[in-house]
């Protein structure tokens, strides 16, 4: 795999990735790679302990701690979370007592996207913020940061500790790891690397610094090497094949988290979810993982329990996911040979476009609105015009960014089965529903 270097070291710079790390687990042996500096300019280089905010990837830390409480007996994966959570049933009424840590694991919660934090509070508040839903829980898969933010929050009623207390305690000391934190009172440590966006038209690569409140932590507040990930992945490989069980969850709850979830259907993002883990099928066996950008990162988790190997990337650039593409084909001809990130759109002839697909659909404060432009179908972001869009069979749509031209993931429209209206939209993960008419 020696190679490999070489390919991580071409990759960041065709992609004006100032720093990067490769870390791969196959047959029992580990391969480590890193290239660059930890922040432009600063001449330090991107070592081993690097940390790199990994941003969704903290989600499967989460799950996986969460998931060491349901081994030990304190939480049950299907009873209600307002169990815990009692404040719950004042914000959703009713909704509350259906809503299952399952649920939340899984994006099937029907929470809002993003976290909207309490004005006052902290965690112990955030459970007032939950106002109301995108669908019902267990209707279907909507991704979404605030679920994440519950689990945090259940994690500190079960543990009487904070969230990144229980995480070095419960979870990543006994696998011999040290995390960084970039939210809220915790420090990130002097190996932070920074993330970094780019203009690649101008040739400017510009430091950014994270931007996250210690209530969103629990979604994305983490960094980590990608010898770090590999760690974390060894756990959920099964042990006669490379994996190492450290004794903190219990086999059956490990291959829950690898297990699809009913209904869990993760359009443009993977193949399927199960607690934590998204699920890639690609051609053969399924590989799962998690992605995750932070402000100017980008990086990539990916293991198969089968073959007993995991691959994790870290990039502190916005481009770092060209990067990992780049190094996919390099990857297949070291014979590990990882599943496409998502499904693509079927080639093919486009579509008229549908009468009833016009308008603006939201998912909490996030507002997708679609147009009908010079002929052709656009969608608009909170107001700024973001890409275009092309309908084929079954309603699916390619994105194309208007700034950048590249492709991005695909999207479907979803019809009301009674109505047979269009009623949603799924872009990204994230389910928006049809904005009602005001009168």
């Amino acid at each position: 795999m020696d190679h490999l270097h070489g390919a991580l070291r071409r990759a960041a710079f065709r992609n004006d990735v100032p720093g990067a790390q490769l870390a791969v687990w196959c047959s029992g042996e580990a391969a480590e790679f890193e290239v660059g500096e930890e922040r432009h300019g600063s001449g330090r280089a991107v070592r081993r302990d690097s940390k790199v905010p990994i941003g969704s990837i903290t989600k499967t830390f989460t799950a996986t701690l969460l998931m060491v409480l349901v081994s030990d007996g304190d939480v049950g994966l299907d009873e209600p979370v307002v169990e815990y959570l009692p404040e719950l049933r004042r914000a959703l009424g009713p909704t509350a007592d259906v809503l299952t840590a399952r649920h939340l694991l899984s994006h099937t919660g029907g929470l809002h996207a993003e976290v909207v934090a309490p004005p006052a509070g902290g965690s112990a508040a955030l459970a007032t913020s939950v106002t109301d839903l995108v669908q019902a829980p267990g209707a279907g898969f909507s991704y979404s940061n605030a679920g994440y933010a519950l689990i945090g929050r259940l994690i500190e009623v079960v543990t009487g500790m904070t969230w990144a207390e229980a995480v070095r305690a419960i979870l990543v000391k006994p696998l011999g790891i040290d995390l960084a934190f970039v939210a809220g009172s915790e420090e990130a440590s002097s190996s932070t690397a920074s993330g970094h966006t780019v203009n690649r038209a101008l040739s400017l690569v510009r430091p950014v610094e994270q931007d996250l409140t210690s209530v969103e932590a629990p979604a994305g507040g983490l960094a980590a090497s990608a010898a770090d990930l590999v760690e974390l992945a060894k756990m959920h490989l099964a042990p006669t094949h490379g994996g190492i069980d450290p004794g903190l969850v219990d086999p059956d709850h490990l291959a829950e988290m690898r297990r699809p979830v009913p209904g869990a259907v993760p359009f443009g993002l993977a193949d399927g979810w199960g607690l934590g883990l998204a699920l890639f099928h690609g051609d053969g066996a399924g590989w799962l993982g998690h992605d995750g950008t932070a402000d100017g990162t980008s990086c990539h988790l990916r293991l198969d329990p089968e073959s007993g190997t995991a691959v994790a990337l870290t990039a502190n650039s916005a481009t770092g996911s060209a990067l990992w593409n780049d190094l996919l084909p390099e990857l297949r001809a070291a014979g590990i040979d990882i599943a496409e990130d998502a499904p693509a759109v079927e080639s093919g002839p486009q579509k008229p476009i549908p009468k009833d697909c016009t308008g603006t659909y939201v998912n909490g404060d996030i507002a997708y609105s679609v147009v009908v432009q010079d002929d052709e179908l656009h969608l608009v972001v909170d107001d700024e015009p973001a890409a275009r869009l092309a309908v084929r069979d079954g309603f699916v749509f390619s994105v194309t960014d208007l700034s950048s031209g590249t492709a991005g993931r695909p999207g479907r429209f979803l019809r009301d089965p009674r109505s047979g209206r269009i009623d949603r939209i799924q872009i990204g993960g994230r389910v928006a529903g049809r904005q009602r008419d005001v009168a």
